[in-house]
């Protein structure tokens, strides 16, 4: 009877983040992305360690937290809020012009990993979302490196 062949879709475990909109429902669909993105900014508007990657910004943060918002919400798995309203983006390269070394890539991890725990996230979830924004933060890292060597 411990054959998972078995069991009905009822006593499955959920979908694994990542998989469809299991990430983006496990954040609470847009209104609790909206809440994530609004805590990442207060995060990098009063954080030390984020003094640098706040300089990038304009003074006012409504925009880049409006494309953030509307990125995480495909990036989630949830509607492509992002492409409907500025199209298509390569994370990477839309940040390449920027000076970003490893201390700006820390210093916008930190500000997530505090605005995560901010949220009522499960923990596991928490830290999926962590290891999957190291990508892209990394790709803009290495994407800045090569525009300052070339």
């Amino acid at each position: 009877m411990n054959d998972p062949s078995l069991t009905t879709s009822a006593t499955r475990q959920p979908r694994p983040y990542g998989d469809g909109d299991a990430s983006f429902q496990a954040a609470g669909g847009a209104e609790g992305i909206r809440r994530l993105v609004a805590d990442f900014y207060r995060q990098m508007d009063t954080l030390p360690e984020a003094a640098t990657i706040r300089a990038m910004h304009p003074s006012d943060l409504s925009g880049a937290a409006d494309k953030l918002h509307r990125f995480l919400c495909g990036w989630l798995g949830g509607p492509k809020l992002y492409m409907e309203k500025y199209g298509s983006i390569h994370i990477p390269s839309a940040h390449a012009h920027l000076a970003i070394g490893e201390s700006e890539r820390d210093a916008w991890l930190l500000c997530m990993a505090r605005a995560l725990a901010m949220q009522n996230y499960p923990q596991d979830f928490r830290d999926y979302l962590l290891r999957e924004l190291f990508r892209p933060a990394e790709g803009c890292r290495l994407a800045a490196e090569r525009t300052r060597a070339s």
